[in-house]
């Protein structure tokens, strides 16, 4: 089953009390801190406009990465979703951005050139089910990075969906649209599953139902920094994502900013 096609449409809604800001924030103060990007579109020749460039992989609406355009960079955004899309191009269109989005799936990323930055959050990392996809999608976003670029990337950790999410069932009931998410973890995989059904307002007292069924794996931190490593990237830092603290064994959701190092010694 396809996922973030009928949900597209009421995504940002579900969303509304995403923390975006501080995330995008968050990212500004990694890329300056880690990063060759800048926040500048007057930078002249070929390598200054690679290095400047910032990649939102798994970019859903769009709604990040018009807030990192908004703060100077010149972003593309990906995802493999095309409903999700349509919705980031009705909000470029809406701010007269100039962002550049490409449906593909992050497991076949192809970009033109090299970039300076590339960063995936809201856990689209943890949609890969095995250690092999990821480390394909590792390599893939290394491979792009230009010399010295950083990869800064969030994901659910196992503990968040074995002892907090758990079996749980969450409903939300608002005026135009509601859902039911049913949550089922299974422990001897590793993997999360989330049935989600949504009901939404299509006019008077009509509601239209769809399902969606999404899959999730949680991973540990060491898992993570491993496949970073196999990747040919360097840790640059670690953060547990809620507090910007060190990460503790009870860290639901952590960042990982790895650097692209191999290039610069050939």
């Amino acid at each position: 089953m396809k996922i973030y096609q009928d949900f597209a449409a009421v995504y940002d809604e579900f969303m509304d009390n995403t923390p975006y800001e501080a995330w995008g924030e968050r990212l500004d103060t990694l890329i300056r801190k880690y990063g060759v990007s800048k926040p500048e579109r007057d930078a002249e020749g070929l390598l200054d406009s690679e290095r400047n460039l910032v990649v939102d992989l798994g970019c859903g609406t769009g709604t990040l990465t018009e807030l990192m355009y908004g703060k100077g960079y010149d972003m593309m955004g990906v995802d493999a979703s095309g409903s999700m899309l349509n919705v980031a191009m009705e909000k470029k269109e809406a701010s007269g951005s100039e962002i550049l989005y490409l449906q593909q799936d992050m497991r076949e990323l192809e970009l033109y050139s090299t970039v300076g930055t590339v960063f995936s959050v809201c856990d689209s990392v943890n949609y890969l089910l095995e250690e092999d996809e990821l480390l394909e999608v590792f390599s893939l976003v290394n491979n792009y990075l230009f010399p010295g670029g950083i990869f800064i990337f969030d994901f659910n950790t196992d503990y968040k969906y074995r002892e907090v999410i758990g079996d749980a069932v969450i409903a939300e009931n608002r005026e135009d649209c509601s859902f039911i998410w049913e949550n089922f973890y299974n422990g001897e995989e590793g993997v999360n599953e989330y049935d989600l059904t949504v009901f939404v307002r299509e006019s008077g007292e009509t509601f239209r139902r769809f399902t969606e069924t999404h899959f999730q794996r949680g991973y540990t931190v060491g898992q993570m920094l491993r496949l970073v490593e196999q990747a040919g990237m360097e840790v640059a830092e670690v953060m547990d994502a809620d507090t910007g603290e060190p990460v503790t064994d009870t860290s639901q959701r952590v960042y990982v900013v790895a650097r692209e190092y191999r290039k610069t010694q050939m």
